[in-house]
């Protein structure tokens, strides 16, 4: 019985050693997870905002009429009380002449946690009427 004891006393710290590292490890994902999705959507958003703007694109092909510290709100407002590990998180958002860019970073003593979301801007109703377009010209109507 003495012996079962000692040896239980050497791997009890081992084992909650493994149960806490396997805790911290869940919520570092969990919170690397929200904060990428966070960044997705605020990409996906100011993408569909750039594009329905009518006239937002400049002649330089710039699209600085999407309002960056609207999105930069709408991705805080995504991960704020969400993150259960990183307490200190920041998101940057760049509008680029063709696509959305959101740089999201979380830290939280000396673990950080970075990631970068991209969406195209797209005109879709631009190639449909082109389509269109070429269609009625080789039918003649």
């Amino acid at each position: 019985m003495r012996g079962y004891t000692v040896e239980m006393s050497f791997l009890t710290p081992i084992i909650m050693l493994l149960v806490m590292s396997s805790i911290y490890a869940f919520f570092y994902y969990h919170d690397k997870n929200i904060i990428a999705g966070a960044a997705y959507e605020t990409a996906v958003v100011g993408s569909n905002k750039a594009r329905e703007k009518p006239g937002s694109q400049t002649e330089s092909g710039d699209r600085s009429g999407t309002d960056v510290a609207e999105l930069e709100t709408l991705f805080q407002s995504c991960v704020n009380g969400k993150c259960i590990l990183l307490s200190t998180v920041q998101g940057q958002v760049t509008v680029e002449e063709d696509e959305v860019c959101v740089r999201a970073q979380g830290t939280w003593r000396k673990m950080k946690v970075s990631v970068e979301k991209r969406a195209a801007i797209t005109e879709p109703e631009k190639k449909l009427r082109d389509i269109k377009k070429i269609k009625e010209f080789v039918n003649g109507t």
